[in-house]
């Protein structure tokens, strides 16, 4: 069973950095991409960031030139800098997997991390 497992979440103060870290486990096939979601309290999940075939990166636009997103493997991390307190959410991690050769694809989710940037 595939698994995700986010990791580098907590406190931070504004204008700080925070690196968070994903890593995918479990029996698959192939990735075609991963990224990084968070959540507000009562907001929508929303995207952050996600990278595809390791190199091809988009990111929403309240957090270019600050996130960065890169990808090893089966482990994707989220540099954040110069972090804001509305950049306050749950953050999580996902991954588009193909489970066997021709088989389907399908989105996979971590439980998330929590960050709060403190004013």
């Amino acid at each position: 069973q595939v698994q995700l497992v986010e990791s580098g979440g907590g406190l931070v103060q504004t204008g700080g950095s925070l690196r968070l870290s994903c890593v995918l486990s479990g029996s698959y096939f192939k990735i075609d991409s991963m990224g990084w979601y968070r959540q507000a309290p009562g907001k929508q999940r929303e995207l952050v960031a996600d990278i595809k075939n390791s190199e091809i990166t988009n990111y929403a636009a309240s957090v270019r030139g600050r996130f960065t997103i890169s990808r090893a493997h089966d482990l994707v991390y989220l540099q954040m800098n110069s972090v804001k307190p509305e950049d306050t959410a749950v953050y999580y991690c996902s991954a588009n997997i193909q489970s066997r050769s021709w088989g389907p694809w399908s989105v996979f989710w971590g439980q998330g991390t929590q960050v709060v940037v403190s004013r």
